[in-house]
């Protein structure tokens, strides 16, 4: 007997279904800075993958596989498999690979992970692995470094290209959501000693857009070209001024780009 899944959602605007995958520690409220705009034109479902947010962590929820198992469940028991999906970091690997399942329409992934090779994979896992035991040690302080732009600028400078310039109050929730998701850790080992990315499933028929950061200092701008080859039909965009969280950086270029990219087959 197959298992319900049930994860936290949350659903704005009204139009076709969009739904949002967030990153490795992150949760629905990631998208913050461009769900405003999105529900102007869509029925917007930001979803918290399991472990992350207000979703229960399951048994596997410390794998890509399970992950990807639990979000194909869960769009295929709430008749969701005509949707289109967006999905940025870890989220944007996962739509990439509902896209090779054929279990959605059609796909954007910005800066989706999993096209490291060789010493890449090592950079990732030390990086995050670090980051994650840096914000654990300062789990008490994040409100008041959140204030500070020289404090933001020290801890997000592998993810924005600016980050002195972000909210405050984003800052502050995305670094407490990833210090306190118990997951990452499993997550980045399983992530890092994982396959690589493959190529799309001929059962695809929607559009796939892939999006990169031209700063992008997490998921390096070099492996854009390896994402271009293992979807050589999708469309592709750089944003030259953008880091690795481009909703951040560039919220209304990546509206303009989601909203082309999962208009009308």
């Amino acid at each position: 007997m197959e298992t319900n899944i049930n994860l936290n959602t949350e659903t704005d605007g009204s139009g076709p279904k969009l739904l949002l995958v967030h990153g490795l520690g992150g949760s629905g409220r990631s998208w913050s800075p461009i769900i405003p705009r999105l529900a102007e034109e869509r029925e917007v479902i930001t979803i918290d993958l399991p472990g992350h947010g207000n979703a229960t962590a399951r048994d596997d929820s410390g794998t890509l596989a399970g992950l990807a198992d639990d979000l194909q469940k869960y769009i295929e028991q709430n008749g969701l498999t005509n949707s289109d999906i967006v999905g940025f970091s870890l989220g944007g690997r996962l739509v990439l690979e509902m896209a090779r399942r054929g279990c959605v329409r059609n796909v954007v992934a910005l800066n989706p992970g999993g096209f490291w090779r060789g010493w890449e994979r090592t950079y990732f896992k030390w990086t995050l692995t670090a980051s994650k035991k840096l914000l654990l040690a300062l789990k008490g302080q994040l409100g008041a470094l959140s204030k500070s732009s020289v404090s933001r600028t020290a801890l997000l400078a592998q993810l924005s290209a600016k980050p002195w310039a972000l909210d405050e109050s984003m800052v502050e929730k995305e670094l407490v959501s990833f210090a306190k998701t118990s997951t990452v850790v499993p997550l980045i080992k399983d992530l890092a000693r994982g396959p690589a990315q493959s190529g799309p499933a001929s059962s695809h028929t929607g559009h796939v857009a892939i999006v990169w950061g031209g700063k992008d200092r997490l998921c390096l701008p070099r492996q854009a070209a390896r994402a271009r080859a293992a979807f050589p039909q999708a469309g592709y965009h750089c944003l030259e001024d953008s880091g690795h969280y481009s909703i951040w950086d560039k919220p209304h270029e990546v509206v303009d780009i989601i909203l082309a990219g999962t208009g009308p087959n």
